[in-house]
């Protein structure tokens, strides 16, 4: 792999991983866009989504460090001493993890069929226009509930929203967005809520992966784009959740709705007109 493809694509998960644009639907759309052919081995394409979720696990982790701290403090704390009544911040570190139970469990087990039946650029496109509009309405709900009243309720309703982030050009973040706007979040707190589910449910698939990476071997000359991919999506991934955050607190989420409907009409053009 071309370390300039390296860094492109590192760019582009760690953007759209964060903004709601779908980060699996840019990675397949981006190679197929330009032509590139860097994927026609599995195992590459495999050890390369591993690189690329390890670094924006670093930058969600790394951003939300302060956080991080407390909540897995409390969380633990909640667990070993049985303290009542339950601490908020430790209550609220459960209730994330239990968000990400859904989609690992349906990712774990039709992990081959997603892969098979999914991510063409036609169903790309339409899912990244439907899922637009899911969002624009959302967002047009009034919200005002913080982060520090997520309830359980709250929290399958969001993790089962997140299972659709399965089909590429959903979006993982968007569509736990979504939800938790329907569900009456504020803005601030929905898209803070979308980002510490991203860190249980992709700390455990990139665990699972590096250890079959582990077995398996990287794939050869793969290591070098690995590393550059890694600190790529890690910067970017950063950039793309202190922007996010900036930006909701006075914007609405119009602008990827409109970002995701221009992707849509680029990818049908291109098909129709036979270019790709």
């Amino acid at each position: 792999m071309p370390i300039i493809h390296a860094i492109v694509l590192g760019l582009v998960q760690g953007l759209s991983e964060f903004l709601p644009i779908s980060s699996s639907g840019h990675l397949l759309l981006v190679p197929w866009i330009f032509g590139w052919n860097d994927f026609t081995d599995p195992s590459v394409q495999k050890a390369f989504d591993v690189a690329l979720h390890l670094g924006t696990l670093v930058a969600v982790c790394a951003y939300f460090r302060k956080d991080l701290v407390v909540y897995v403090r409390e969380g633990l704390r909640l667990v070993v001493r049985r303290e009542k009544p339950v601490n908020a911040e430790g209550r609220l570190a459960w209730l994330l993890v239990l968000s990400a139970l859904p989609a690992a469990a349906v990712g774990a087990v039709a992990e081959k069929t997603i892969d098979q039946k999914l991510g063409t650029p036609g169903l790309i496109a339409a899912s990244m226009v439907f899922f637009a509009l899911l969002l624009w309405w959302a967002d047009r709900r009034a919200g005002a509930r913080k982060l520090e009243e997520y309830t359980p309720g709250d929290s399958l309703k969001v993790g089962v929203a997140q299972v659709l982030a399965l089909n590429p050009g959903t979006s993982r973040s968007g569509i736990t967005i979504t939800a938790a706007r329907f569900l009456g979040f504020d803005r601030d707190s929905a898209a803070r809520a979308s980002f510490l589910m991203a860190i249980p449910v992709t700390a455990g698939a990139v665990a699972f992966k590096l250890l079959k990476l582990f077995v398996d071997g990287i794939p050869e000359g793969l290591l070098v784009p690995m590393i550059v991919g890694i600190i790529a999506s890690g910067i970017s991934g950063w950039f793309a959740v202190w922007g996010t955050l900036k930006l909701v607190r006075t914007r609405t989420f119009t602008p990827f709705v409109i970002y995701r409907i221009g992707v849509a009409v680029l990818v049908w053009t291109l098909m129709l007109t036979g270019v790709r």
